[in-house]
């Protein structure tokens, strides 16, 4: 496994892309701005992106993955694209309700739920 191996696994469900997290922790400046890149190159390959971020596996996340997310959300609704967050552990939900991101964006308790509210 090369150093520039995905940090992401990145599934199509029925038009919607659909984003994992390969780590647990996403902390790391440089894995970010990775992930940040991967993303950026899916949502400018689509007309109106549709994307669900799946934070399943995802225990810690840093400031600077937060701000890497409000990026990619500007750059999906710059396209007219919709972005849903799916599967936050409690603890970094809180993270969101104290930043008032829980505003921003649109966050389901599951990806099922989250895929369903896709219009």
């Amino acid at each position: 496994m090369t150093a520039e191996a995905s940090r992401l696994r990145v599934t199509d469900d029925e038009g919607v892309t659909r984003i994992e997290f390969v780590d647990r922790n996403i902390l790391d400046e440089a894995n970010i701005q990775r992930i940040g890149e991967e993303i950026t190159e899916i949502i400018d390959a689509q007309t109106e992106p549709k994307v669900l971020i799946s934070f399943d596996n995802v225990d810690h996340l840093s400031s600077a993955a937060l701000g890497t997310l409000i990026t990619i959300n500007n750059k999906i609704r710059s396209k007219d694209g919709q972005l849903r967050l799916a599967n936050i552990d409690p603890q970094i939900y809180e993270v969101f309700v104290i930043t008032k991101l829980n505003k921003l964006f649109q966050i389901h308790d599951s990806a099922d739920d989250a895929l369903a509210s896709f219009s």
